[in-house]
């Protein structure tokens, strides 16, 4: 979807500006009592509901200093990152923000979890969008972490020197040769394009490491195995939204180490 509305805004004649934006502890800050709203107002079957108003409302930790336990403190807020069912009721619970958010014409707002994207076809209209989103994640107690935001442009201007985009409170979100969006490393330049230095990277690190414990002992059907279970899925991650336009030869480098 971020491809295709870049796409869209350079044919148009126009620089596409992106704000990848990262959420600080949103997991944690999410609101049981207004989650429960948001539910109802989506229809939500009376039996789900209550399942989850249990599930929700039994979370309690507790503080083990040596062999001492402190009382079980009680849960208010947030949901348990890392279930499977977490990602979906942030998502939930952002999900007005969007609303809101694309009403000015022209930006796209991509979100996914406590990760959100801002796409604009100018820089006043980013910060607009930036400020907005800001004033409407006030309400929901959330914060924005700036030093994990930054602004990228995409299109024939793309290294014209642009102004800060600036959050209600002074901090400034800075403008960025590279960014991370759920694993995916856009970079600056006239087309959307990835960087997959970082996937490359990793593949090597992984390969290395198998490669150096198995050595000449295993055969190369079981090498070859584990590169495919334990290596291959790292270098491919992500390639739908990566759009190739070159060969690569990572896999071709290693098979030759490999046979020598």
């Amino acid at each position: 979807m971020a491809c295709c509305t870049v796409d869209n805004i350079i044919r148009g004649g126009n620089t596409a500006n992106l704000c990848a934006i990262d959420l600080s502890k949103a997991f944690d800050k999410v609101n049981h009592h207004a989650l429960y709203l948001k539910l109802i107002k989506r229809f939500i079957p009376n039996e789900l509901l209550t399942l989850l108003e249990f599930w929700l409302s039994s979370c309690y930790l507790c503080i083990k200093w040596n062999n001492a336990w402190s009382e079980p403190i009680h849960f208010c807020f947030g949901v348990r990152q890392g279930s499977v069912l977490s990602p979906y009721l942030l998502a939930l619970y952002l999900d007005d923000l969007t609303m809101t958010c694309l009403s000015a014409p022209g930006v796209c707002v991509i979100l996914y979890a406590d990760d959100i994207l801002l796409i604009a076809p100018s820089v006043c209209g980013l910060d607009a969008l930036t400020k907005t989103c800001e004033i409407e994640l006030d309400k929901l107690a959330m914060v924005i972490n700036t030093r994990k935001s930054c602004c990228l442009r995409i299109g024939p201007r793309n290294n014209g020197s642009c102004l800060p985009v600036s959050l209600s409170h002074g901090t400034v979100i800075s403008w960025v040769d590279e960014m991370r969006y759920l694993g995916i490393f856009i970079v600056r330049s006239r087309t959307f394009k990835c960087s997959l230095e970082h996937a490359k990277k990793l593949f090597y690190c992984a390969a290395n490491a198998i490669f150096a414990k198995v050595g000449r002992v295993a055969s190369e059907e079981v090498t070859l195995l584990l590169i495919k279970v334990r290596c291959l899925p790292v270098l491919l991650y992500g390639l739908e939204a990566c759009p190739l336009t070159k060969s690569d030869f990572v896999i071709n480098r290693f098979l030759m180490k490999l046979h020598n």
